[in-house]
């Protein structure tokens, strides 16, 4: 791991999104709450904490870090058809928290996947990407689009 502790101590935020499509049965299912292991969005949710929160344990390089928030946005697209999963985690650090936003999504995706996968195995998980981050030497990054939507 790299030594960050010279590194300054400053507010940290970073966002990313993903998405995940589906048939538009399961995503019916999904709505309707009728899939058999349960409420897809709420687990969805819990997931994404989840993933955000050990990302260190995930990612060999990555540092441990002490989170002050994870905001998980999850809302179903039938344009897609699909799901839609934002992560936003913020600390006050040395180190970023983009690896912590992605994993968040990740982890958050890959939960609606397993859930669904009894009725539709043929889901697809991407893009995943990072949105914005702010804080530490390099200052704030915006996705280029800036449409924030995968």
């Amino acid at each position: 791991m790299i030594d960050v502790s010279a590194k300054a101590v400053t507010r940290r935020q970073a966002e990313a999104n993903g998405q995940i499509r589906m048939a538009e049965a399961t995503l019916e299912a999904v709505r309707a709450n009728t899939v058999r292991k349960g409420d897809v969005l709420a687990v969805a949710r819990l997931a994404a904490v989840g993933g955000a929160k050990r990302t260190a344990d995930l990612i060999p390089l990555c540092h441990p870090l002490m989170l002050d928030g994870i905001d998980v946005s999850v809302e179903t697209r039938p344009e897609l058809p699909g799901i839609r999963l934002s992560v936003v985690v913020t600390t006050e650090g040395r180190t970023g928290v983009e690896m912590e936003a992605l994993c968040g999504v990740s982890a958050g995706l890959l939960a609606v996947y397993d859930m669904c996968k009894a009725m539709d195995r043929g889901m697809e998980i991407g893009p995943v990407r990072l949105v914005r981050k702010t804080g530490g030497a390099s200052g704030e990054w915006h996705r280029a689009d800036r449409t924030n939507q995968p």
